[in-house]
């Protein structure tokens, strides 16, 4: 390349040596180029749509429009240690938990939309005041066997239901891994494949009716206003069994505790947290010599709201055994969670509740 330009050069001189004429050097060139030094003007960014889809009744969050008026799924699910790990419980928008009987106790799953919930359970028995909390959400409950007066409340009070002793067997299956490790009655299984499957033609309604609505309200940040320091949670169910709640700034959910370890969902590995925790206080009282317990549900009572790190003193209200909770701060206002998931734990009065 050097060699050529060299060439041109003495060409060139070589012409202008033979010409008669100088060339002009102060002539203006036929064009010119503008080099700028500033920076180019970055374009605005678009202002994000509003979202004004679908929103899930029992988290706030989006939701698929063909789920949105969709009957729930309310399961069932068994709280002993040699149970561990439960399978599906991070999908559940809520879970309940209630003492059973001998001071152990049982999760009521519910879920929106169950289609990604993948393996549930273990599965376990009905109470007649876990099937009224599944009522109030309109839910279709889902079961393995029950006491005699659960038998006899689903019968009467004509609930649409699933049982995998009693009833249809379709969406069940036992695991032979928890059958050797864990014991028979801790090893029964659904999946959101096989309730999608077959239950959906099991029933002759599974959208809400008109007149059905949640009262839950949500908002996009529930830490509760002029709230108490609430990045601890501890709850005394009984000797048995205490449950805890950290808060996690990073995630702004609180991380699971029980049995003094991390709960796992046995379909992620990953630990369970939820954005809400409410603590709600009934009378609860013995009815029969296998230590069965009955809940009063239906009326009002006293509980506690965390979300954020913060927590308030709340009341609790259910009218009947098919209409749902709703929740109120103590001046009387509808309460606001906060949008995602919700741990409402149901205790005795007088129950050991430590919020740090």
């Amino acid at each position: 390349m050097k060699k050529s330009v060299f060439l041109i050069i003495l060409s060139f001189c070589f012409l202008s040596a033979c010409s008669s004429e100088q060339p002009d050097l102060t002539a203006t060139p036929s064009h010119t180029i503008a080099i700028s030094t500033s920076e180019p003007t970055p374009s605005p960014s678009p202002s994000p749509t509003p979202y004004n889809g679908p929103l899930n009744p029992l988290t706030g969050l989006p939701i698929d429009a063909s789920h949105a008026n969709s009957r729930p799924y309310a399961i069932m699910i068994n709280n002993l240690k040699e149970a561990l790990p439960q399978c599906g419980i991070q999908s559940a928008d809520i879970i309940y938990e209630v003492l059973a009987e001998g001071g152990i106790t049982r999760m009521l799953a519910i879920y929106q939309d169950i289609s990604n919930a993948g393996v549930i359970g273990t599965i376990r028995s009905a109470r007649p005041y876990y099937i009224d909390i599944s009522q109030g959400h309109d839910a279709i409950y889902i079961h393995a066997g029950g006491s005699e007066q659960a038998y006899s409340d689903l019968w009467n009070e004509n609930v649409d239901h699933v049982d995998g002793v009693r009833g249809n067997g379709e969406i069940f299956y036992r695991d032979d891994d928890r059958i050797q490790n864990a014991g028979y009655e801790h090893s029964l299984f659904t999946t959101s494949t096989l309730i999608e499957q077959y239950v959906t033609s099991y029933f002759s309604r599974y959208e809400h009716e008109d007149d059905y609505s949640e009262p839950l309200i949500f908002t996009e940040d529930g830490t509760p206003k002029n709230g108490e320091k609430a990045d601890s949670i501890q709850i005394c169910f009984s000797d048995y069994k205490t449950g805890r709640f950290l808060y996690d700034k990073e995630s702004g959910k609180y991380l699971i505790e029980e049995y003094e370890d991390a709960y796992i969902d046995g379909n992620t590995g990953e630990q369970v947290s939820t954005t809400n925790v409410l603590i709600l206080f009934a009378d609860t009282y013995t009815v029969d010599n296998e230590g069965r317990l009955a809940v009063d549900l239906i009326g009002s009572g006293e509980g506690y709201f965390a979300c954020g790190g913060k927590y308030i003193s709340i009341e609790w209200k259910k009218e009947a055994d098919n209409l749902p909770f709703s929740y109120y701060t103590t001046d009387g206002k509808p309460l606001e969670l906060g949008c995602g998931c919700s741990y409402i734990n149901i205790l005795p009065y007088g129950s050991e509740i430590v919020i740090e």
